[in-house]
């Protein structure tokens, strides 16, 4: 599908007749500190402030009632085709309404400043500093960042009517707020007891022609029982040339006394230029370079740029399976996306996220140090370990998925995979990137060791189960990369080892062990775990990725053709689409149905294409898979978690860890090509 196609037809009747729009008929905007949701018929339904952490603001995704939304669009009646899509090389969304009689053109964004030398400075100050993001607060905050969110609607041809809605719901939409409207109807002012929005109006009349009347526009006060306070509307037709832009910001932060639309215009040409200077750092020109392209520009998208770390999704709770029970929240930075997170980055030219992403987790691993104990699997964007899980009892869930959760539970959980994917990555970031210090070799140290003595005790693995600890093969996998990409720094740098003997018998142990429990002859495959010897996992599959196991071993190409069959003739693929593991035969503590794995889908494309780099008959598949998975991708190549058996997208989306793995994948299935 071309990018930035798109009929919102029936969008308008999906939300007319469920109150939800679906997961792919959505884009996203943000500024590295928060971000937002854009609906194709214009609805913000998705947004937290100030920053991705913080309570929604907007969240009628979870609830069409109470939710909150900040709709702009054509008035309730008119019929139009819709078209949404991104400005050329900017994270700027642009929403196009056309009808016989007019067209109207949404633009949203977040305002960024575009100075290399400022973005210098503010890198240098978040490198070296304690990254638990007091950049955001006081004086050290950017005083170049404009914090606003700006939506302008503008007539392109012929005459539209428009209206616009602004509900919002404070605190996941628990808090109470009155609604202050003054300066002519052109400012409305939300309060609630911990947080002040306001949203004001500036008006064009297009070529200052004085035939023209300027557009009547103000803000309305309407009530909704729906809502713990009031909202605001607004009705009015541009003619052709006409503009109006709205600007929501912390009422805090004090706008300039007379916002002009010339204004909001140099504002957006200001953000344009940022993401055109910022794109133009990448280094990929291969095969399917507009989807690696737009990969690039939603992780830019995800990172916390006071602290360098990055969301895993900037949503919470949207359901794996519509109606089911396994909704979470993702607004947090996993120590697994490390690896692949850092490799990305220094592979495609981004040098400065690379740097600060790695200096946030030695930052963590130098409090976990002073404090003791294992490695927590995720932390804030600020760097905080504790994430108590909440259950949000007053929201019905998306199309009616119970419960609506906060924080995350599974961040107490056991998941000794993480080593590997740490170790990788620091190993990664010495080898691309800026080498790493004789200080930060000394946690590395500590590390091995403790994997070490823990390498044989069960965990939860990846896949944050809620049930029995068991010896999942993918963590023994992770904590022999950890002891691999120990001993190989070890050698490039030529670093004291006092225990490198013992890290050699650790690693060969792991390995052997492996091959003697985490397979099985019978199914000629890897497995899931030594106690579920029968059951596969498509998390194995990242074994040639990190170079534990040869692609083209026999003991993979088992694994490989087993996982490649459907999972009723015991497999984990369908329709080109991967599954985790066949959640109908394995108890994982959850419970319920889910969709098919983005993330796993591009890690077989991968391993097929390491595979057809000596089997040839694996190539012409990996290149067939990954066209087929990149078509599930929404209008903007955009992906969520999973996908479900009816093809919409599942799960909080977009998520960083499937788009890392199509980076992944298509770099390397180019490269593959290419050398054939």
């Amino acid at each position: 599908m071309p990018q930035g196609s798109g009929n919102a037809d029936g969008a308008h009747s999906v939300r007319s007749a469920t109150g939800y729009m679906p997961v792919e008929n959505y884009g996203l905007i943000g500024n590295m500190r928060t971000s937002a949701l854009v609906a194709t018929d214009g609805g913000i339904d998705m947004m937290c402030w100030p920053d991705f952490d913080s309570p929604s603001v907007f969240a009628r995704m979870l609830d069409k009632d109470k939710g909150g939304h900040f709709s702009v669009g054509p008035a309730a009646g008119q019929l139009c085709t819709t078209k949404q899509q991104y400005l050329p090389s900017s994270n700027i969304l642009q929403t196009r309404h056309l009808h016989e009689d007019g067209v109207m053109n949404v633009i949203d964004f977040f305002p960024r400043p575009n100075s290399n030398t400022a973005d210098a400075a503010y890198h240098e100050k978040v490198v070296h500093g304690k990254q638990r993001g007091e950049l955001c607060k006081g004086h050290d905050e950017r005083p170049d960042l404009k914090k606003w969110l700006v939506r302008r609607v503008e007539s392109l041809r012929g005459e539209v009517d428009v209206e616009v809605e602004l509900f919002p719901a404070f605190n996941y939409a628990q808090d109470k707020h009155t609604t202050e409207i003054d300066n002519e109807g052109h400012h409305a002012t939300f309060k609630s007891e911990n947080l002040s929005l306001s949203c004001t109006i500036a008006i064009n009349d297009g070529d200052n022609n004085v035939a023209l009347k300027q557009p009547i526009v103000t803000f309305s006060k309407e009530s909704s029982s729906n809502h713990l306070g009031d909202g605001v509307t607004a009705r009015f037709r541009l003619l052709e040339g006409q503009s109006v832009a709205f600007i929501l910001n912390d009422s805090q932060d004090t706008l300039p006394q007379n916002i002009t639309t010339a204004m909001v215009d140099e504002v957006e040409k200001t953000t344009h230029k940022f993401w055109v200077r910022w794109i133009a750092q990448s280094k990929y020109y291969g095969r399917w370079e507009s989807f690696v392209t737009r990969s690039l520009f939603i992780l830019k998208l995800l990172t916390y740029e006071p602290t360098g770390a990055i969301v895993a999704a900037p949503t919470f709770s949207l359901p794996e399976d519509f109606g089911g029970a396994r909704n979470w929240d993702y607004r947090y930075s996993w120590v697994r996306d490390s690896s692949f997170t850092i490799y990305i980055f220094l592979r495609m030219g981004f040098k400065f996220e690379a740097e600060a992403y790695t200096s946030f987790i030695f930052q963590r691993i130098t409090e976990i140090k002073i404090k003791t104990g294992p490695l927590p699997i995720m932390f804030t964007i600020r760097g905080e370990p504790d994430i108590p899980e909440i259950e949000l009892t007053h929201l019905e869930g998306y199309r009616a998925s119970k419960p609506v959760r906060i924080g995350n539970g599974a961040a107490f959980h056991l998941q000794l995979d993480i080593y590997g994917e740490l170790m990788d990555g620091i190993y990664l970031s010495n080898r691309l990137g800026k080498p790493i210090s004789y200080d930060q070799w000394l946690s590395v140290r500590d590390i091995t060791d403790y994997v070490c003595q823990i390498w044989q005790e069960k965990d939860m693995s990846i896949w944050e189960v809620r049930n029995a600890k068991q010896n999942f093969v993918y963590s023994k996998i992770m904590l022999w990369v950890a002891v691999d990409r120990a001993l190989r720094l070890a050698e490039k740098r030529c670093f004291p080892c006092p225990q490198r003997q013992e890290w050699y018998r650790v690693r060969d142990q792991i390995m052997e062990e492996v091959m003697e429990k985490g397979y099985n002859k019978e199914l000629g495959a890897f497995i899931q775990s030594y106690e579920a010897n029968e059951m596969l996992d498509s998390a194995v599959l990242i074994a040639p990725l990190v170079f534990f196991v040869a692609p083209n071993d026999p003991r993979f190409l088992g694994t490989l053709d087993r996982i490649l069959k459907a999972p009723e003739k015991g497999g984990l693929t369908s329709t080109g689409l991967v599954y985790r593991y066949n959640s109908a035969k394995s108890d994982d503590g959850v419970g319920g149905r889910e969709g098919a794995f983005s993330m796993c889908t591009f890690w077989l494309v991968e391993a097929l294409t390491r595979a057809g780099a000596y089997e040839n008959k694996y190539l012409p598949q990996a290149v067939t898979m990954f066209e087929n998975i990149l078509s599930f991708g929404n209008h903007l190549r955009m992906f969520s978690e999973e996908i479900a058996r009816s093809g919409e997208q599942l799960g909080n989306t977009p998520q960083a860890f499937s788009h890392l793995a199509l980076i992944s994948a298509a770099f390397n299935l180019d490269r593959t090509l290419g050398g054939r």
